[in-house]
C-alpha cells in the first residue's frame, strides 16, 4: 500500500513536469521529426574573413538546401578555423548526402575553396563522415600551428614596420613589399623538380626563416601581408584541369583595390636563371586579365595562369 502511494506521487510529479515543460518537449519532438537538429555555432577565430565572394559566401544558418549551400557551409567552417563541425541534411534536400559526398571527394574543388580563406585557416586535410540519418561531421586539420602563426605574424609586422612609411599610396606600399620578398627569397627548384625538399618552401615559414619558397610559400606570405594591411584578397590557382600539359599547378595572389580585382604573381616576378643571377620583374604586378595574358606571350607557351573563371568570378571580364 505504501509502495503504491509513493508510485502515485512519482507519477503526479512526472505529469506536472511534463505540463510545465510541454513547450520544450514539443520543440524537441518537432526537431527530431523534421530531421533538423540544432547546430552548434561557435565564433570564428581572429583570422576568419567577414566578406562574401561570388563563388562562396559565409553561411547564416548552416542548414543546406542546395549544392551551393553545402559549398558555403564547408567554406564557412574552414574560414572560421573550426577543427570539428557537425551539421545536418534536411529532409527537403533529397540529394544532400550524394552532393556532400561528391564535394568531399573532389580534391581540386576543395583546393579552390581553400584559396578563399586566410592562409592560417587553410587546411591540409578535411575528413567528412556521413551518416544515413543526415548527420555530417567535418574534421579539419590546418596547415599552420599556433607557434608558426605567432612567428609569421611577428616577422611580417616587423617587415611592414621597417619597409613602409606613412603617406604611401596603395601601389607604392604593395610594390615595396613585393620587391622586398623577391629580393630576399630564392625559388625552391629542387622541390619543383622532385616533389620534395629539405626546406619548408611550401609554407610561409620556409620563406621567412629559410628564404626559400615555391609558389605556395610566396603566395601565403603575400596573402598574410595584404590581410595585415587591410586589403581584401585571396589566392588564385590553376590546376591540371585547366592546362593542356602535365603540371603540378600554380598559385598566386589576387587583391581588390578601388573595387577592382588585380593579379600579383611574386613567383613569376622572381624568375629562376641559368647562371643563378637574381632578377626582379614587375610583369605580373597588379595586372588585370588582359595584362597577364600579354605578359605570358612569348616563344614558350605559358598556361600556368589559366584559371577557372567560374570559381574566381571576380575576374570575369
Amino acid at each position: 500500500m505504501k509502495n503504491n502511494f509513493i508510485l502515485a506521487i512519482i507519477c503526479c510529479i512526472m505529469i506536472l513536469l511534463c505540463v510545465f515543460n510541454i513547450d520544450r518537449i514539443s520543440e524537441k519532438i518537432v526537431k527530431l521529426l523534421d530531421n533538423n537538429p540544432e547546430v552548434v555555432i561557435l565564433p570564428g577565430n581572429e583570422y576568419s574573413k567577414t566578406v562574401n565572394y561570388e563563388f562562396v559566401s559565409i553561411s547564416d544558418d548552416y542548414i543546406p538546401y542546395s549544392y551551393n549551400d553545402l559549398l558555403d557551409i564547408l567554406y564557412s567552417a574552414i574560414n572560421n578555423g573550426w577543427e570539428q563541425f557537425t551539421f545536418y541534411c534536411p529532409s527537403e534536400y533529397n540529394d544532400c548526402l550524394k552532393d556532400i559526398e561528391k564535394i568531399s571527394n573532389d580534391s581540386l574543388l576543395l583546393t579552390h575553396l581553400n584559396n578563399f580563406v586566410h592562409p592560417f585557416n587553410s587546411f591540409t586535410n578535411l575528413k567528412t563522415s556521413i551518416s544515413e540519418s543526415g548527420e555530417i561531421n567535418l574534421k579539419i586539420s590546418y596547415l599552420y600551428t599556433k607557434e608558426e602563426e605567432e612567428y609569421i605574424i611577428a616577422e611580417i609586422r616587423k617587415i611592414i614596420k621597417e619597409q613602409l612609411t606613412e603617406g604611401l599610396s596603395d601601389y607604392d606600399k604593395i610594390k615595396i613589399l613585393h620587391d622586398y620578398i623577391i629580393n630576399n627569397t630564392k625559388y625552391d627548384v629542387i622541390r619543383n623538380e622532385t616533389g620534395s625538399s629539405n626546406y619548408e618552401s611550401y609554407k610561409a615559414t620556409g620563406l621567412l626563416k629559410e628564404h626559400i619558397a615555391t609558389c605556395n610559400g610566396y603566395s601565403d606570405v603575400f596573402a598574410i601581408i595584404l590581410s595585415e594591411l587591410g586589403y581584401d584578397n585571396y589566392k588564385v590557382a590553376t590546376t591540371p584541369e585547366e592546362i593542356s600539359y602535365e603540371s603540378t599547378g600554380h598559385v598566386w595572389n589576387a587583391i581588390c583595390i578601388d573595387n577592382k580585382w588585380l593579379h600579383i604573381d611574386l613567383t613569376w616576378d622572381d624568375p629562376v636563371s641559368k647562371d643563378n643571377s637574381d632578377y626582379l620583374y614587375h610583369k605580373y604586378f597588379l595586372v588585370n586579365n588582359e595584362a597577364m595574358a600579354e605578359a605570358d606571350k612569348g616563344e614558350v607557351k605559358i598556361e600556368e595562369h589559366n584559371f577557372n573563371k567560374a570559381i574566381y568570378i571576380e575576374f570575369i571580364d
